[in-house]
């Protein structure tokens, strides 16, 4: 069977066309900066073996999904001949509420749900049915699936997942940390405890997902027992558009002093945040770097708070486990920019953490350990696949 997977994120859009039988995946590609100036799409060809790079406006991800079609069925360079190759259709939807722990197939009802959760995570949600909807539209007979980010973390104990505020809100409207990344951080996690030299039982990995949206998770035992994001994908790291953390008495300051409703504020945390509202420049690490270059002092101050966020939780985490073995690296920013790691893990020579300077430098999208023969913490980059767990949960489905 040929299993489509469409994954959705903030600014992107990635795509894998996979073989269910030997899970060799017939072509992939991913659409960047999308709603961003310098939108492209890029895929692996495989008639030609070629990674072909185009660049195409993608205001939306609408157009993106467009984009993507269009390079799986081209004459040129495509690798199916038409649609009705495909089989089946699994999409990753972020949140499921309480609606959803596990893999579905997608029909009216679904939709609603899906559609009835988007308030909580107001960047993907919409996004994921904007593919959903798209696919069913050109491919109305091919079995589709949705696999939710929050699966993977509902192994968190109460401890983890429970707020302080009034318990009748957890009883009433389940509000609780759910997180997220959850097929990223399941597989990533996985690969990573292949690193180790003990039983998967015994480890204690922190699996840092840093792209656009960025999340970090501790899993000990093989599972996840607290992860940075919360309610909404809102909570945690700065991210590229997203304010993190912050104290929520800013939301009624501001709403104060400028006149502005809840949903302003929650779409000025969600979308103007960031990198993006510290910088004024970009949400894309590669716009922030070129910025530090020119010695723009928002740029560096972007770079250093991004940074410390993510120390403060690694830490945390590491007091929470009593201990790490293994930090791994994954997502867009986690893969491939060598800076970032580097400042992150210059925080850590206290757990002993030493790391290969010119290996880390030259890592970018491969699986490779960094850390030196005296560390006394691994340290792994490994590319996620959130691709193949979304095929393997389809097929399995269906």
């Amino acid at each position: 069977m040929k299993i489509l997977v469409i994954n959705a994120g903030s600014s992107s859009l990635k795509y894998q066309l996979i073989d269910s039988e030997t899970e060799n995946v017939l072509a992939k590609g991913l659409c960047e900066r999308i709603g961003i100036e310098g939108s492209c799409i890029k895929f692996d060809s495989s008639k030609t073996g070629e990674k072909i790079t185009k660049e195409i406006d993608m205001p939306d991800h609408g157009v993106a999904l467009q984009a993507v079609i269009d390079a799986l069925i081209s004459p040129e360079h495509g690798a199916i001949t038409s649609l009705d190759e495909i089989d089946a259709v699994g999409h990753r939807v972020v949140h499921g509420g309480e609606y959803f722990n596990s893999t579905v197939l997608v029909d009216d009802d679904v939709i609603a749900k899906i559609e009835a959760c988007a308030d909580l995570a107001p960047l993907h949600n919409p996004a994921n049915l904007l593919g959903i909807k798209a696919c069913k539209k050109l491919m109305p007979t091919t079995p589709q699936a949705v696999t939710f980010d929050t699966a993977f973390h509902q192994t968190m104990p109460e401890k983890a997942y429970i707020y302080g505020i009034p318990y009748s809100y957890y009883e009433n409207y389940k509000v609780r940390r759910y997180g997220f990344h959850g097929t990223s951080h399941s597989y990533v996690s996985k690969k990573a405890a292949e690193h180790l030299d003990k039983p998967v039982s015994d480890s204690k990995i922190i699996v840092c997902h840093l792209g656009g949206g960025a999340s970090i998770t501790a899993v000990q035992g093989g599972k996840s027992v607290d992860t940075s994001m919360g309610l909404t994908p809102l909570e945690g790291l700065i991210m590229g558009t997203r304010s993190g953390n912050i104290d929520p008495a800013i939301i009624q300051y501001i709403a104060n002093k400028e006149g502005k409703n809840i949903d302003e504020i929650l779409n000025i945390l969600n979308k103007e945040s960031g990198l993006m509202g510290l910088s004024g420049r970009s949400s894309d690490c590669r716009d922030i770097d070129a910025g530090i270059q020119e010695g723009d002092k928002r740029s560096i101050i972007a770079f250093n708070a991004f940074v410390y966020s993510a120390v403060k939780i690694i830490g945390s985490y590491t007091a929470a486990m009593n201990g790490v073995d293994l930090i791994a690296f994954t997502a867009g920013i986690g893969e491939n920019d060598d800076k970032i790691r580097a400042a992150i893990l210059d925080y850590f020579t206290y757990l002993g953490v030493e790391y290969d300077k010119g290996l880390n430098a030259s890592t970018h999208g491969d699986e490779v350990e960094i850390q030196t023969a005296n560390s006394k913490v691994k340290v792994v980059v490994i590319p996620t696949n959130e691709e193949l767990t979304i095929a393997r949960e389809t097929l399995a489905l269906i």
